[in-house]
């Protein structure tokens, strides 16, 4: 079982797995700043810092705090600003990683077009090729004239 285990988890598939999801955990942290520390400020500098993260209702008569924080520890509240605050930061978020697939997408086929056209020799190379493994893959033939 153990062998079994190792051809499993050494197959290119898991590791080409692995190192995506590490990569990608690395590259989430990178995108969340960029939205935390650098977009969002901008945005609450552009909008006069509004920040709706403590934006809420009361949903209990004993809820009397100004924070949300506090608010939660009162009683029931209905954090309506902190839902909206992190669909903004989703909607950011998805825009750039739009923007950086649409980018790499364009990257790729521009480098697959620059791959050169085959020469007339190799095409008729990869052609005998074929032909030579299709004749090997029937078997010999027998010419029954002989």
């Amino acid at each position: 079982m153990l062998e079994e285990f190792k051809k499993f988890a050494l197959r290119g598939n898991v590791i080409d797995l692995a190192v995506g999801v590490i990569i990608g955990a690395a590259f989430g942290a990178i995108v969340t700043s960029l939205v935390g520390d650098i977009i969002m400020p901008l945005v609450g500098a552009v909008t006069g810092g509004l920040d709706f993260t403590n934006y809420f209702t009361r949903l209990s008569s004993k809820v009397t705090a100004d924070t949300l924080a506090e608010a939660k520890k009162q009683g029931a509240v209905l954090a309506w600003g902190s839902f909206l605050t992190i669909f903004i930061n989703f909607v950011i978020v998805a825009w750039i990683l739009f923007m950086l697939i649409r980018l790499m997408n364009r990257l790729i086929r521009k480098e697959a077009a620059k791959t050169p056209a085959l020469s007339k020799q190799e095409v008729l190379l990869t052609e005998i090729r074929d032909i030579l493994k299709d004749g090997i893959e029937r078997g010999p033939s027998i010419d029954p004239g002989r």
